[in-house]
C-alpha cells in the first residue's frame, strides 16, 4: 500500500499498516467511488424547536447586510459566548473583499464588523478568503486567513486575540516551505490539538498543472501556535481524486480520519494511525459531493457528525448548493443522513461546526451568499 510521510521522516511504518487497517481499506476500495446516488431517503427539512434543531437564526438581517456578499464562515467558543468569522465584499475574489466577525454574548449576534483586509499598498489589495477561528488549549485565539488573488496563488496569514477577539495583533505571512511553496495555515476547516499541544491545522492546495487542475490535501503543524511549522504530504498524488479542504475526525483507538471535499462527486477519506504523520490511500466514501465544502466533528460521545451537501453538482432539484444535511457515524465508514438543514434553489453551503461545553453543536454556513446562517442541534436528539 502506497502512503505518504511527514516530508522530514522516512517511511518506516509498512507493517504497521498492513496490520491495523488492509480489511478497512479493501471494503473501502471495493466501494469504489462509483456515484453515490443523492436520491436516498432523506429526512425532511428541519424545524427549529422541533426534534434535534434547537434554533436556527441568521447572524444579520438580510435588511442590513454589510456587504453585498458573505462566504466560508468559522465559529469558536469562547469564555462568555461565540464568535463567529466569514469573508465579505462587493463579490468573491474582488479586492474589497475582507474578513468580518460577529459576537454572540447573550443570545443575540452583534453588528459584524471588519478585523482584516489583503491592503498590500496605496495601489494593491488583494482579496481575503476562508478564515478559520480556533482556540487552543494555553494559547491566544487564532483567526487563520488566505490572502491573494486566487487560490492558487494565495497565502495564509495569521491574527491573534490575548483578549478572546476583542482586540487583535497586526496580520503577519504564515511563510513558505519548501513541500508545498506558500504555507496555508487551516484551508478552510478547524484544526485539532493533538495531547502534545501541536495544533494540526488540515489544508490543500490548488494548482494548475498542463491546463489541468490538481488539488492535493496536505496538513501544516505548529507547536509553538504559528511561529514555526511541519508539512506533512502532499498525501496523494491526485490521480484518483481531487481533493482539498479536509476535515479531522479523530477516534478513541488514536487513529485519525478526515473527510475531503473532491471534484469526483463523492467525499473521499484518509486514515492514519500514527497521530497524522502518515496517511492511507485516499477512497471513496458512501456520501455524494457537489464539489463544495464540508465540515465534520467529533462528539464527545464518540459519535461522528458531518455536515455537507447531498448533492451532486448538477441535474434536478435539488442539486449543487440546493441542500444542506447532517449525517451522523459510530466507525467513520457507514453514514446516516439525519438532518435536512435547507432545501430551496440556491446557496447553501460551506459549512463550519463545534460542539460547545453544554453538548449542544453549532453549525454556520453560507445563506445564499446574502448572510451567514448560525443553527444549533441537541446531538442527543439524534
Amino acid at each position: 500500500m502506497k502512503q505518504y510521510a511527514l516530508r522530514k521522516e522516512s517511511s518506516t511504518q509498512w507493517n504497521y499498516w498492513y496490520a491495523v487497517i488492509p480489511l478497512i481499506l479493501m471494503v473501502l476500495t471495493l466501494k469504489g467511488y462509483s456515484q453515490p446516488s443523492p436520491k436516498n431517503t432523506l429526512p425532511p427539512l428541519a424545524v427549529a424547536g422541533e426534534g434535534a434543531l434547537l434554533s436556527g437564526e441568521l447572524i444579520y438581517s438580510l435588511a442590513a447586510k454589510p456587504t453585498a456578499e458573505c462566504h466560508a464562515s468559522t465559529i469558536v467558543e469562547i469564555s462568555d459566548g461565540l464568535i463567529a468569522a466569514w469573508f465579505g465584499g462587493s463579490y468573491e475574489r474582488n479586492p474589497d473583499v475582507g474578513i468580518w466577525i460577529s459576537f454572540n454574548l447573550d443570545g443575540t449576534w452583534s453588528k459584524p464588523t471588519q478585523v482584516a483586509d489583503g491592503y498590500q499598498n496605496d495601489s494593491l489589495r488583494y482579496p481575503t478568503w476562508n478564515p478559520v477561528l480556533f482556540k487552543p488549549a494555553n494559547g491566544p485565539l487564532m483567526l487563520f486567513y488566505k490572502v491573494g488573488p486566487n487560490p492558487r496563488e494565495w497565502w495564509g496569514m495569521l491574527m491573534t486575540s490575548e483578549n478572546e477577539g476583542r482586540t487583535w495583533s497586526m496580520p503577519r505571512r504564515l511563510g513558505r516551505h519548501s513541500a508545498i511553496g506558500d504555507l496555508l495555515g487551516p484551508v478552510k476547516n478547524k484544526p485539532i490539538q493533538l495531547k502534545d499541544g501541536t495544533v494540526l491545522c488540515p489544508s490543500s492546495t490548488e494548482r494548475e498543472v498542463n491546463n489541468t487542475d490538481l488539488w492535493l490535501v496536505h496538513f501544516e503543524a505548529t507547536k509553538d501556535f504559528g511561529k514555526t511549522w511541519e508539512v506533512i504530504g502532499p498525501i496523494h498524488d491526485g490521480k484518483a481524486f481531487n481533493a482539498i479542504q479536509p476535515s479531522i475526525l479523530t477516534y478513541a483507538d488514536g487513529r485519525m480520519q478526515i473527510l475531503c471535499r473532491t471534484g469526483e462527486r463523492v467525499i473521499a477519506q484518509s486514515w492514519s494511525v500514527d497521530k497524522g504523520k502518515t496517511w492511507s490511500l485516499m477512497t471513496a466514501t458512501q456520501l455524494p459531493n457537489p464539489d463544495s465544502g464540508i465540515d465534520a466533528i467529533t462528539l464527545r460521545d464518540g459519535r461522528q457528525l458531518l455536515v455537507y451537501n447531498h448533492t451532486i453538482r448538477s441535474g434536478p432539484f435539488p442539486s449543487g448548493r440546493d441542500m444542506l444535511n447532517v449525517a451522523v457515524s459510530t466507525d467513520g465508514i457507514l453514514w446516516k443522513t439525519v438532518m435536512t438543514l435547507e432545501q430551496q434553489e440556491g446557496e447553501y453551503s460551506y459549512p463550519a461546526v463545534i460542539q460547545t461545553t453544554d453538548g449542544n453543536v453549532h453549525i454556520t454556513y453560507t445563506y445564499d451568499r446574502r448572510s451567514v446562517k448560525h443553527v444549533v442541534i441537541d446531538p442527543r436528539q439524534m
